[in-house]
């Protein structure tokens, strides 16, 4: 096991600046939590952030350019040329009254008393040049063995902050890591207490989780009883069996392991965790025992987009994603020509469709063997299809149709809705034939009408 003493750093000049800057004034200044992990682990920290002895008055009166960004909790960030590092004194916290914030915090001198309040060990680690690692908790013992701790009394740190359940499950996800006993127990038993956190910060835990090596780790949340507070729906395809030829799992097994089948997309993530979750609400059995989901894809969408909308997402991705969701079954059964791939961009979108191809091979690779090759070669297929509309530049909608609004204007045509019916008429002929795609074949087709 690497010994503390030995673990070395490479702190970038600025945060190294603002330390030195800081000692030199007679304060204590490390790098604290995230950056430390990253770095021990060689994975470039996305953030450096500064602990410090010194109150935020006196880190204030050291730097000419500084932001009181929560000064209430003792955290000011220094700005060197355009970045900004955040520097935070020492602190206890008080007592948490809403799951998320210490009701008033207390500056301390002691860094192992900053230490302590924090979340897990391998995030409760100190650094700077002069010390070398501060690792009071065991955080780089349990790097070693891959674990998730809590620093303390684990049912004390989730009382104190509930998304800290959601942060247990993310670094393990992300990392790879199991979760301690003592720790995994304290979740199952606090879960509920999630309710109290708000949709913003669940969103940004599950979307962590999601584009994580290990998005399969939300089983764990599952089986612990997160789910059931921030994604019950989840919970009942969990629950939902299929007793198919197509199928080996569960619905919800199946969506945990087409999540592994996908790239870590965050849009395609999101569409592979929802794409069956309407199959629990319209399951039904026929006499041979065989489990149907008819039209799962259309409620599908529906209920995406309210949990997306519950989970503040934003209208972008929500669109997005439901769009992937309806029409991730699109097809399936058919052998695809090029009229027919024509049709399909157009009802689709030129932006989603390609999407569909991924979405459609993850959840293949997560069905039984029962015609896995058939329904890949199918979709090989229709991919191949789509990549020579494109190569041809075919017309798959208004935007390429070789007549505009203004061109029928300039006919004598009114501006209206009935214009827009022409357009899509015409852009109909086309999808059938390309060919007939020029100004001059359009305008006359329409005075023939």
């Amino acid at each position: 096991m690497k010994e503390a003493n030995k673990v070395k750093i490479q702190i970038p000049d600025k945060a190294e600046y603002i330390i030195k800057t800081i000692m030199n004034a007679g304060f204590e200044a490390y790098v604290v939590g995230g950056c430390v992990r990253d770095s021990i682990l060689g994975r470039k920290p996305e953030d450096w952030d500064i602990t410090t002895s010194a109150k935020p008055e006196q880190v204030k009166a050291l730097f000419p350019r500084t932001i009181d960004t929560g000064i209430q909790h003792g955290t000011v960030t220094v700005m060197l040329d355009k970045e900004g590092f955040e520097v935070t004194t020492y602190r206890i916290d008080g007592k948490y009254e809403d799951s998320r914030h210490p009701k008033e915090v207390t500056f301390t001198p002691n860094l192992t008393e900053d230490l302590r309040r924090r979340d897990f060990t391998i995030n409760a680690m100190a650094y700077n040049n002069e010390t070398g690692l501060v690792d009071v908790f065991g955080g780089l013992e349990d790097i070693e063995n891959k674990m998730i701790r809590c620093v303390g009394n684990a049912r004390e740190r989730f009382g104190e902050d509930a998304l800290r359940i959601m942060r247990a499950i993310r670094f393990s996800a992300q990392l790879g890591y199991s979760i301690e006993e003592e720790t995994c127990e304290a979740i199952k038993e606090l879960a509920p207490t999630l309710e109290a956190i708000s949709a913003e910060r669940i969103r940004v835990e599950l979307e962590k989780l999601l584009v994580s090596p290990h998005p399969d780790y939300l089983r764990q949340a599952y089986e612990m009883g997160i789910t059931k507070v921030i994604l019950p729906e989840f919970d009942r395809c969990m629950e939902t069996a299929q007793n198919h030829p197509h199928h080996m799992y569960s619905v919800g097994e199946h969506v945990l392991h087409s999540l592994d089948q996908v790239e870590p997309d965050r849009i395609l993530r999101l569409t592979m965790l929802f794409h069956d979750i309407g199959k629990p609400v319209t399951i039904s059995t026929d006499a041979d025992g065989i489990n149907h989901f008819y039209e799962h894809h259309t409620v599908g969408e529906e209920m995406t987009r309210d949990i997306l909308r519950r989970l503040r997402f934003d209208n972008d991705t929500i669109n997005k994603v439901c769009k992937l969701v309806e029409y991730h079954d699109y097809g399936n059964s058919v052998v695809p020509d090029m009229r027919i791939v024509r049709r399909a961009v157009n009802r689709v979108g030129e932006e989603m469709f390609p999407l569909l191809f991924p979405v459609k091979r993850a959840d293949v690779l997560a069905q039984s063997d029962y015609m896995r090759q058939e329904k890949l070669d199918n979709v090989d297929q229709w991919e191949q299809i789509y990549q020579e509309v494109v190569a041809q530049k075919q017309c798959v909608s208004l935007k390429d149709l070789a007549v505009t609004g203004k061109d029928l204007i300039a006919e004598g045509y009114k501006p209206g809705p009935e214009l827009g019916k022409m357009l899509n008429e015409l852009l109909m002929i086309v999808l059938e034939n390309p060919q007939c795609n020029t100004k001059e074949y359009l305008l006359q087709e329409l005075q023939l009408r």
